[in-house]
């Protein structure tokens, strides 16, 4: 990260330079400066392969609105809508997101113990209309996104054919899975320093 580049979950959590808060991430500068990369090498990287700019800010648009974060949703969304076809595929994400709202987690275990557990729960679909505007590979990527969110269980071999027969390489799936992954904790950390942030300034 450059001397002048905003580290990004600083940015969403909204920490000013300087700050208190600051101080404490400062701390543990080795896991900042980690997210921040992880962030540029899935969300902006050198040699992006097979999954494109716009496919990365749209699924991350679409993750963070599985996880109601309307600040991070925004943001993603802003970069989508800077890519040659963003702003096309920015109405149908918005749409996709209220179409697949959902609590989870859901899945089933193994039988043993923990199936205890198991609970079944929607597994999304992209709407024909939206899939017409998305595309079948983006579209793809979209309900991969949804099941890794809320059905991490039941990522089996035959949900991750849909994405090979939709043109993703398996490269490009991992890619897919990382960022998904990424975003979760991206998200998770962002809304765990709102919250001591507001602590702060209360104390």
């Amino acid at each position: 990260m450059s001397e002048t580049e905003p580290d990004v979950i600083d940015l969403l959590a909204g920490i000013p330079k300087g700050s208190r808060l600051d101080g404490v991430r400062a701390e543990r500068k080795q896991a900042r400066d980690n997210a921040q990369k992880s962030y540029e090498a899935l969300l902006a990287p050198k040699f992006p392969g097979g999954v494109t700019a716009e496919d990365r800010y749209a699924v991350a648009a679409f993750v963070a609105g599985l996880h109601r974060d309307a600040r991070i949703v925004a943001f993603y969304m802003d970069g989508l809508g800077a890519q040659d076809r963003g702003r096309d595929v920015v109405e149908a994400i918005m749409a996709e997101i209220a179409l697949a709202a959902a609590d989870g987690p859901y899945g089933s275990y193994p039988p043993g113990p923990l199936t205890v557990e198991d609970k079944s729960g929607p597994v999304h679909k992209i709407s024909e209309a939206n899939r017409r505007a998305l595309g079948a590979r983006l579209s793809a990527a979209l309900e991969h996104a949804h099941l890794l969110t809320f059905h991490p269980r039941d990522a089996t071999p035959a949900a991750l054919q849909s994405l090979l027969d939709a043109g993703w390489s398996t490269t490009d799936i991992v890619t897919l899975s990382q960022l998904v992954a990424f975003l979760s904790f991206q998200i998770r950390v962002v809304a765990g320093l709102r919250i001591l942030a507001a602590s702060v300034s209360q104390a």
